[in-house]
């Protein structure tokens, strides 16, 4: 039996946004069409904020670039991204939130909208050993530019989590759940606790309704 402590990644231990900060990068390095790749980025973006995603539309989106590059050229992007973007960005004070459950005995995840070969080596930058994420779809060795599965998004989160439980048989006593974002509501109502992390005012309002701990780790 063990204890769950589950994370939401972007804005929540890190501050700022992986899947933007990718765009962003991929613009910076001529890898898509700067002015129109850039707009429409800002545009999903917004959208992600007003709770008003289409998950589906936006992932298209976010995969293109990866159908369209060789896998070895993406890696090496990749390097090149955490080290830039990612590692600055790191919360300040998620190592030490990390290690407090780390150190407790929890079973530690992170669970994100964003795709999994974005946010893997996020993880394992942070020492989380399970990531819940968006997973593209990958055949004959390349990315398609499709996502495999339920999108990890909004209530997508909770199915995710439900599969991963019971897939793995894991068994547990309690489950803390930690996220910025109105979009993740219903990943908190799931959890035994619920913990607001530097929220959005939508959940900043909700949080303090239901009287959920507030804190912050920049």
């Amino acid at each position: 039996m063990t204890n769950l402590a589950i994370f939401d990644l972007d804005h929540t231990l890190l501050d700022g946004d992986s899947d933007y900060l990718w765009g962003q990068f991929l613009v910076e390095q001529g890898r898509v069409d700067g002015e129109s790749y850039e707009r429409q980025n800002r545009v999903f973006y917004q959208q992600y904020q007003a709770g008003t995603l289409d998950i589906d539309a936006f992932a298209s989106f976010s995969l293109a670039p990866l159908a369209a590059h060789e896998p070895d050229e993406l890696y090496a992007l990749r390097r090149r991204f955490l080290r830039e973007k990612i590692e600055p960005c790191v919360a300040a004070g998620a190592a030490g939130l990390l290690e407090r459950h780390r150190g407790g005995g929890d079973t530690l995840i992170i669970t994100t909208a964003t795709n999994r070969f974005i946010t893997e080596p996020i993880a394992e930058l942070l020492g989380v050993p399970h990531l819940l994420a968006t997973d593209p779809e990958m055949r004959d060795g390349r990315y398609t530019g499709r996502i495999t599965g339920h999108a990890n998004f909004r209530e997508g989160k909770v199915l995710r989590l439900r599969q991963w439980l019971e897939h793995g048989q894991v068994q547990y006593a309690h489950t803390t759940c930690y996220s910025d974002s109105h979009n993740d509501l219903p990943l908190l109502n799931f959890a035994d606790t619920a913990v607001a992390v530097d929220p959005d005012p939508v959940l900043r309002t909700e949080a303090e309704r239901r009287c959920w701990s507030i804190i912050t780790l920049r």
